[in-house]
C-alpha cells in the first residue's frame, strides 16, 4: 500500500496529511496526532503510517513553538512555554476538524485524536471538552494536568528556578482541562491509556493511579490501560501498532 505524506498549512497551522494514496480524495475516519516536547510533527510518521495502513487520514500538526513553528528558545520560566504549545493544540484543533468537515472528508464523522508525551496531555485535554471525539489514545501523557503542575513547581523550588508566584493564576486556563476532575467525561468513548513504568518525564502513578480510580465507572467501560514494565520515555514500534490496532478496532 502507498502513503502519501502531503505538506501543508491549515489556516497557517503546518501539517502533515498521512493516507494511503488511493483513498487520499475519499471520506476516511480522521485521526489528530500531536508529537511531544521539544518534537516536531516530522518525528510522528512511524505512527501516522501504521495508522494510514488502517484506512485512517491522519493529521500531524506542529504545536506552536516546535517545528515549523519554533521562533526562540523556550522560556526560561518552567512550564511557561511548556502550557502555551499545549493551549495552541487545544485551541486549533476545532480548526483541523472543521476544514476537513467542509470538504466532506471525514466519514461518517469518525473523529478520533492521539498524541505522545505533551500530545499524550493534549489529548486527555480535548477529551473534556469535544464529545465528538469517538476514539483516543494517550501514550505517556497524564490526565492529572493540575497535579503536573504541583510537580513542576515542586522541583523549580528545590532546584532554585525562578517562578512567579503567580503562575498557577496565569496557568488557571488548565483546570477547565483536567481530565481527573471530570472523568466522566470519558463518557464511554475507548481511550488507550499507555505508560512506562520508569518514565523519568511524566510519572506513571498519575496515570496509574487516575485508571486505578475509574477503571469500574460504567462512563470508563471502553477504555483500557496499558503499563509498559521497566519501560521509559518513549513508545516503541510494538505498541505503535497496538494504537493502530486500537483505532481500526472502534472505528
Amino acid at each position: 500500500m502507498k502513503i502519501s505524506i502531503r505538506h501543508r498549512f491549515i489556516k497557517k497551522i503546518p501539517v502533515l496529511e498521512v493516507v494511503a494514496e488511493d483513498n487520499k480524495m475519499q471520506p476516511l475516519p480522521l485521526v489528530v496526532y500531536y508529537h511531544g516536547w521539544q518534537s516536531a510533527k516530522e518525528l510522528s510518521l512511524t505512527q501516522a503510517r501504521k495508522l494510514a495502513r488502517k484506512g485512517i487520514r491522519v493529521i500531524l500538526p506542529d504545536a506552536m513553538n516546535h517545528g515549523e513553528r519554533k521562533t526562540g528558545p523556550i522560556s526560561p520560566i518552567p512550564s511557561i512555554t511548556f502550557w502555551s504549545s499545549i493551549q495552541y493544540n487545544i485551541i486549533e484543533f476545532s480548526q483541523l476538524i472543521r476544514y476537513f468537515d467542509k470538504l466532506g472528508l471525514i466519514l461518517d464523522q469518525q473523529i478520533g485524536v492521539g498524541g505522545v508525551s505533551m500530545g499524550g496531555i493534549t489529548t486527555c485535554a480535548l477529551l473534556t471538552q469535544h464529545p465528538e471525539i469517538k476514539v483516543a489514545a494517550s501514550m505517556m501523557g497524564t490526565p492529572q494536568p493540575l497535579r503536573y503542575i504541583e510537580r513542576v513547581m515542586e522541583r523549580a523550588a528545590e532546584m532554585d528556578y525562578f517562578v512567579p508566584e503567580d503562575l498557577p493564576l496565569l496557568l488557571d486556563w488548565v483546570s477547565n482541562y483536567d481530565l481527573s476532575k471530570a472523568p466522566d467525561k470519558l463518557a464511554e468513548r475507548p481511550v488507550l491509556f499507555w505508560h512506562g513504568t520508569k518514565d523519568p518525564k511524566i510519572p506513571y502513578e498519575d496515570m496509574a493511579d487516575f485508571y486505578e480510580e475509574i477503571k469500574a465507572e460504567p462512563y470508563a467501560k471502553n477504555s483500557r490501560f496499558i503499563t509498559g514494565e521497566e519501560e521509559g520515555h518513549l513508545v516503541k514500534g510494538e505498541m505503535m501498532d497496538v494504537v493502530a490496532d486500537w483505532f481500526e478496532q472502534w472505528f
